[in-house]
């Protein structure tokens, strides 16, 4: 048996597995609900991120795929007219249990700006002690892949919504049982790897199974999003969604699926520095890449280059290793850069000594 001690749960149900001939699987997504009422009871917060929205709309326009991925605004459309029938489903299901149910629609760039993303946080918050289950699911209608807003595919979205949540697992609700050594639909013997404690090449060698054609991700996005996971210490769960009683069988430890283990811990702030959308790029000498890696702030006298446009409070790369909030402009940067701590409030005309403080870096483990 695994230890699941997690009381915060994030369960994720993608397209294939959450869509049937003619729209939502109505009676998985009752049977669904019906789980999470129960563990509930046991003191337990559950947040689901579904999926869904643009299969429901594709599938009330008698579509058999989805829209082609250069076609937003016919993706757009699809997601406006499946986006009710998706949240429908959920409202009735748990509404047998008593249960109340929130829709909650974001963007990339929503979680990429601190104060959106504080507000989603404490809106989740106050709903979870309200007793309400929150439905997330990107804002598909509003999302623009040209500048870069989108999450990609729910597999992120609900993996940065458990680590920026805290939640102590997430569940993925799949269509096949978990990771495997070779595509088990390729006909040829499949090992279910069990446990993962770290992502290797290996590891990621084996995400061999694409989504089906109403999806946008498959095994490849679900490695993406355990690193996530398993970067701010939540654990998580790849699993058949039409087990039966899966999501009660996982919380109470069954050996399931394949566990994700998650490991390194970072703070909600470090979470979200780590996440956001970088708006620009700063080049650091060898000093300041050694000083930083032992935990130093990053000072102007380090600077080698800056790439990009961005203000104070953005969110940048430093070369390669980090990403940081910075202190100053791309502008001021460019003024200050290569000069002494002593210098910048000659040269700007206000006070400031690094560029970014330690405890806004965060060191990207890769």
């Amino acid at each position: 048996m695994r230890d699941i001690g997690a009381k915060r749960i994030i369960v994720k149900i993608g397209t294939s597995t959450l869509s049937c001939e003619g729209g939502p699987d109505y009676a998985l997504i009752v049977d669904m609900a019906r789980q999470i009422s129960e563990l509930r009871r046991d003191a337990r917060e559950f947040i689901i991120v579904t999926s869904g929205a643009i299969g429901a709309g594709c599938n009330e326009l008698g579509l058999t795929q989805r829209p082609q991925p250069n076609d937003l605004v016919f993706k757009q459309a699809c997601a406006a007219i499946g986006q009710s029938k998706v949240m429908e489903a959920y409202y009735n299901a748990f509404a047998i249990y008593k249960v109340p149910v929130a829709q909650i629609l974001i963007t990339y760039g929503d979680f990429s700006d601190r104060k959106k993303y504080l507000n989603f946080r404490t809106c989740v918050e106050k709903l979870l002690k309200l007793g309400v289950v929150p439905v997330i699911n990107e804002n598909d209608v509003l999302a623009t892949d040209e500048i870069s807003e989108t999450f990609g595919d729910n597999d992120r979205l609900s993996a940065m919504v458990a680590s920026g949540l805290e939640a102590g697992l997430m569940i993925v609700l799949s269509d096949i049982d978990g990771l495997h050594d070779k595509d088990p639909r390729s006909g040829e013997d499949a090992k279910l790897i069990g446990v993962v404690e770290e992502i290797t090449e290996d590891i990621e060698g084996m995400a061999t199974c694409r989504g089906s054609p109403l999806s946008v991700g498959g095994m490849v996005s679900k490695i993406e999003a355990a690193k996530i996971c398993m970067n701010t210490g939540c654990d998580m769960v790849i699993v058949n969604g039409r087990e039966r009683e899966v999501i009660g069988r996982v919380v109470s430890g069954e050996e399931i699926g394949t566990f994700f283990v998650g490991a390194r811990k970072l703070s909600s702030k470090e979470t979200w520095i780590m996440h956001s959308k970088e708006e620009g790029r700063i080049v650091v000498d060898d000093g300041a890449k050694e000083a930083i890696l032992k935990g130093k702030s990053l000072l102007p006298s380090g600077i080698l280059k800056i790439e990009g446009r961005f203000e104070k409070n953005d969110v940048i790369f430093l070369g390669d290793f980090a990403k940081a909030i910075v202190d100053f402009s791309c502008d001021e940067l460019e003024k200050i850069k290569g000069k002494n701590s002593s210098d910048i409030e000659s040269i700007l005309g206000k006070k400031g000594k690094v560029v970014a403080k330690s405890d806004n870096i965060v060191v990207c483990n890769n």
